[in-house]
């Protein structure tokens, strides 16, 4: 990729709870927030930052299966519904699974490059908890090839990602791979901890890492290689950001310090009807986060945070190892030894991840992208962590489907 013809920023990132399992305040025999409401909520969050919508000149929206978990399509409509001042102004929706959020940044992204909008409003939302977790589970197969949905596990992508963990224990080691998992999910519950947003805010266990190491899988009851723990959760929710050019900054009063640079990027696909040719190896996360380190400039070495699709503890894993942070079958020796803690080598998911902080879905990469500009311009509250001098960059690498859509960005505090 060549560089970019002008500098992009992100600014004025908004969360809303994540909704689900986990919150006491859910119910799911009583009425929630709709898709509406979320959409509205985050929306408002950002334009409360950014002086209102009369600076806004375009929004996307990240969605996944609002058509089928809400019965829901023609997102762009919402847009004016969050405020009446976006009435008339051009919005536009896309998907790519997991990955929409994601894609709804890149959508911002390029239309701030291509000069026909200063301010973009980059939205992603998804209500989930609309069906029991059976039928849900045959929704998000569409993340995969549907065709394949026969030959699968009732719960699909749980099974697609405990075969990976399957062939991971086979070639390298139980043990520390179970170790290594748990560990990732204890620093999720001990992140989510740290964020009144996330979904495991109210998580209480004293010992998150003895409990996942404690539970076995058991296909009997779920999928052969994983446990509950170690799958993200069933969530509602959306997250908002604004992108803008550095003439777009000064419209809304925004001080570059108080942004994130967007100093590099990629966006990567591989063929969906085809199988994953390596179940240890995550190859298009690999290439998408190798593309935007060397469109930065920047080595991995240089990144002070990450945010990561650990949409299982095993995917998480297989990032850290895709990422050159440890040799193949060494990322979860990477994991246990505490690197990816927040006073690690690398602190990563502060906010607790899909795992802790929440995954709904089409938020997903937009939601990283605000915890990046929280912690690069010290805004994350409790959970903020240490930014060090020689490691001033963060990065996200959002994923839809099972290494199929991805995307990685990397950013650096504005200045």
């Amino acid at each position: 990729m060549k560089k970019l013809r002008k500098k992009i920023y992100m600014t004025a990132g908004y969360n809303t709870t994540s909704l689900g399992t986990g919150r006491r305040e859910f119910n799911p025999k009583k009425p929630r927030p709709g898709l509406e409401h979320y959409i509205k909520e985050a929306g408002k969050g950002v334009l409360d930052q950014i002086g209102g919508p009369e600076h806004v000149d375009e929004a996307v929206i990240g969605n996944f299966m609002a058509a089928r978990f809400n019965k829901q399509a023609n997102l762009p409509g919402f847009i004016p519904y969050i405020d009446e001042g976006l009435q008339w102004k051009p919005a536009t929706s896309v998907e790519g699974a997991c990955g929409s959020g994601g894609l709804a940044l890149m959508n911002g992204i390029k239309t701030v490059l291509s000069e026909t909008a200063d301010v973009v409003l980059a939205l992603g939302v998804e209500v989930q908890n609309t069906v029991k977790a059976i039928y849900g589970a045959d929704i998000l197969a569409g993340a995969g090839w549907y065709q394949r949905r026969k030959e699968g596990h009732a719960y699909f992508f749980p099974g697609q990602f405990s075969d990976r963990a399957g062939a991971y224990y086979e070639k390298y080691d139980y043990d520390r791979a179970r170790k290594g998992m748990a560990r990732w999910y204890a620093n999720a519950i001990e992140n989510a901890r740290l964020d009144p947003t996330a979904q495991e805010f109210q998580n209480n266990v004293e010992d998150p890492y003895a409990q996942a190491y404690g539970m076995k899988p058991n296909g009997r009851s779920f999928v052969d290689h994983l446990t509950i723990l170690d799958c993200s959760k069933v969530s509602d929710g959306a997250s908002a950001i604004a992108i803008c050019s550095e003439e777009g900054l000064e419209k809304i009063g925004v001080d570059k310090k108080d942004a994130t640079e967007v100093v590099g990027w990629a966006q990567v696909i591989r063929n969906i009807t085809n199988d994953p040719t390596n179940l240890t190896e995550l190859e298009t996360i690999k290439k998408a986060a190798h593309q935007a380190l060397e469109s930065a400039g920047v080595t991995v070495d240089q990144l002070g945070t990450l945010e990561l699709h650990d949409c299982f503890s095993i995917a998480g894993i297989l990032v850290i190892e895709a990422l050159g942070l440890a040799k193949p079958g060494e990322g979860c020796d990477y994991v246990a030894a505490g690197k990816t803690g927040r006073k690690g080598e690398l602190p990563t998911n502060t906010t607790g991840g899909l795992i802790g902080w929440g995954h709904p879905t089409g938020a997903t990469g937009v939601h990283q992208a605000v915890t990046i500009w929280q912690q690069l311009t010290g805004k994350a509250g409790n959970a903020q962590i240490e930014i060090k001098a020689d490691k001033p960059y963060g990065m996200t690498i959002n994923m839809g489907g099972d290494d199929v859509t991805v995307i990685a960005i990397v950013f650096k505090r504005g200045e």
